[in-house]
């Protein structure tokens, strides 16, 4: 009997194509929404999907249930609610080129007031201030992972001096310097921009609290790619609404999707992204070049070869 994989995506049929060419042993269902796997979910061995689109019921209800490729990097919706018996991996490291070009889109949108060329452009109004540039700015990325050395990387050809936080790394490729997060407050003081791309966990909740703002310079911004329970919100919007540092971009908040109720989107100095930190025009070329050589792996046995396991 063929191996039963799910796919749980809005690209399910995309990727059910593309696989099923490949691995004609496997049978790929597609389906955009849980409810609809509801007839081939007790048989599946597999289930490719974002992590987040996984739920407990889901779980409960794949009794064949054997491995999850999750399509993110992210794997924390999941990890405590797994069994230990399912195999997890994820696409940790494929997100680069495009969280790259969103903290460089906050960087340069925010340094150079965009928002407000935006306002007067709609005002037919012409006004002209200094332009900030990049080169000999410091950039501190909090979180040295594989997406943090792909800006890093990108920074140095700006011309950037780029200093890392990590709980664990003390160097890192094209980083100038990289310190504990014992010494993230002392840090945080000397950011230009801080630029968040940590993991969220109990260890990282509101890890950017009212201290670090406070350390913050006035002209300094905050960028957050990474997840929203890591910035204390309250905080942040006191430091934003009393002008005690410069502005942030924010991709993600401790609600999803914001509300309309939030101050944050009435904040000049914000520039809000709907979440799409890790999404592409190339996102299925980019997930699968994770996926194929781990079906591959799992087809022929070699669970020890599977790209991104994580541990839970």
């Amino acid at each position: 009997m063929a191996i039963q994989a799910l796919i749980l995506d809005q690209h399910a049929e995309h990727y059910r194509r593309r696989l099923s060419q490949r691995f004609p042993a496997v049978s790929f269902h597609a389906v955009t929404a849980p409810e609809d796997a509801k007839d081939v979910i007790g048989d599946v061995e597999i289930i490719v999907a974002l992590a987040h689109r996984v739920s407990r019921e889901t779980i409960a209800a794949a009794k064949s249930l054997k491995w999850i490729q999750a399509l993110t990097t992210g794997t924390d919706s999941l990890t405590p609610i797994l069994p230990s018996r399912i195999l997890l991996t994820s696409t940790r490291g494929i997100h680069g080129p495009q969280m790259s070009e969103l903290a460089f889109l906050n960087m340069i949108a925010l340094g150079r007031n965009l928002p407000k060329m935006l306002e007067n452009q709609a005002k037919a109004t012409w006004g002209r201030w200094n332009q900030p540039i990049l080169e000999d700015k410091t950039i501190v990325i909090v979180g040295v992972g594989i997406l943090a050395e792909h800006l890093a990387e990108r920074c140095k050809l700006f011309g950037m001096i780029v200093v890392g936080v990590s709980s664990g790394r003390r160097e890192a490729p094209h980083f100038d310097e990289v310190h504990s997060r014992s010494d993230l407050v002392t840090v945080t003081a000397r950011a230009d921009f801080l630029v968040l791309m940590l993991p969220y966990s109990k260890d990282t909740h509101h890890i950017i609290n009212a201290e670090v703002l406070a350390a913050m310079k006035p002209t300094a911004f905050l960028i957050n790619i990474a997840r929203g329970g890591v910035v204390d919100e309250a905080a942040l919007i006191r430091h934003l609404e009393a002008g005690k540092i410069a502005g942030a971009g924010i991709d993600v908040f401790s609600t999803h999707p914001l509300p309309p109720e939030s101050p944050f989107w009435r904040l000049p100095n914000v520039i809000i992204t709907p979440n799409v930190g890790g999404h592409s025009d190339k996102f299925v070329e980019q997930t699968l070049a994770v996926v194929e050589p781990n079906i591959q792996a799992y087809i022929e046995g070699r669970l020890k070869d599977l790209k991104n396991l994580v541990a839970h």
